[in-house]
């Protein structure tokens, strides 16, 4: 399967949907309808309702969708990296890795507001690779900002996504004051358009708009098969970026700030799952992203391809375990 996805034939893509089905399919087995948390937005929580009129509160509907904006994301994804070669030759590798690390935990297959954030996000990073060479960075920070400000709209910990955006201005723009203030002004619009939607519609409460936010723990696993997810999690990371680090030096200067960026991407990722602790892992999919790009490096890297193989089917092998017959 590492032999089929390190090319990049056009068949790739229906196997990729293939893939995809075998992994995902527990979802549409033991589909589970959406829960709204005390973290979900206002956007969302208009989302939810206006799905809910059409579809009903039908969880089987919600699994589709689930599996549609997954597949969608991992696509869009594999596309980014291929444009932007953050490895030496396009392949399939980014989008199957974020299959996999999507299936990993069950709770990352539910109709979510951080699950419709990745789409959104994924965006974002591939406009802040652009910065570098943009020839009208203004109109691009502006949009990169106010897009940030409907993710958080979505989500209220998403708002640390902002730091996001001024890492990317520091990674990879020279220092700029106006960019900088182009890009808080553009992550404000939303929020503007909120206000008033509320104030003209008698629902303004000051402390209902602005959000509570604490820094808390995240939920520790509670059983050894989620404790196993998140070391399958965790060490193609590593090895990713170990080769990641190894061959820098051949990269053009683009290549490696968008691999910094990348990293970025987590550490913030990693503030948001620590923002209102949730009473499930459904914040945790913000990491899925910058996670499925190292995984990446794991994969096409080694010149020997037997750890990769064995690696890439025991994390198949867990997956199958974990959602088909736990």
């Amino acid at each position: 399967m590492i032999g089929i996805f390190r090319q990049k034939n056009p068949g790739n893509a229906l196997i990729l949907l293939v893939y995809a089905l075998v992994l995902k399919f527990s979802l549409f087995i033991h589909p589970v309808a959406p829960a709204l948390h005390p973290e979900d937005n206002y956007l969302y929580r208009v989302i939810l309702r206006g799905l809910d009129k059409v579809f009903g509160h039908t969880p089987l509907v919600y699994s589709i969708l689930s599996f549609l904006i997954l597949f969608s994301q991992a696509t869009l994804f594999n596309r980014i990296c291929n444009h932007n070669k953050l490895l030496p030759k396009p392949n399939y590798l980014p989008g199957m890795s974020y299959i996999i690390i999507t299936s990993l935990l069950p709770d990352w297959g539910h109709f979510s507001a951080p699950l419709l954030i990745n789409s959104i996000m994924i965006w974002i990073y591939y406009r802040m690779i652009d910065l570098y060479n943009s020839q009208r960075p203004l109109s691009s920070i502006f949009g990169i900002g106010i897009w940030t400000g409907v993710v958080s709209l979505l989500y209220i910990p998403a708002m640390a996504f902002l730091l996001l955006v001024l890492f990317g201005l520091i990674t990879m723009r020279p220092f700029r004051i106006r960019e900088w203030l182009v890009g808080l002004l553009g992550f404000t619009c939303p929020y503007y358009f909120l206000f008033l939607v509320l104030y003209l519609t008698s629902h303004w409460e000051w402390d209902k708009v602005v959000p509570h936010i604490v820094l808390t723990l995240p939920a520790m696993p509670t059983s050894i098969w989620t404790t196993l997810g998140m070391f399958w999690l965790v060490l193609p990371f590593i090895a990713g970026g170990y080769f990641a680090q190894n061959n820098l030096s051949k990269m053009l200067i683009q290549i490696r700030k968008s691999w910094s960026l990348l990293l970025l991407y987590l550490v913030v990722a990693v503030v948001i799952i620590l923002i209102n602790r949730a009473d499930s892992y459904e914040n945790w999919i913000v990491m899925a992203v910058p996670f499925a790009g190292f995984h990446a490096a794991a994969y096409y890297y080694p010149q020997r391809t037997t750890g990769p193989l064995i690696l890439h089917w025991l994390i198949v092998a867990y997956v199958i375990a974990f959602n088909y017959f736990l």
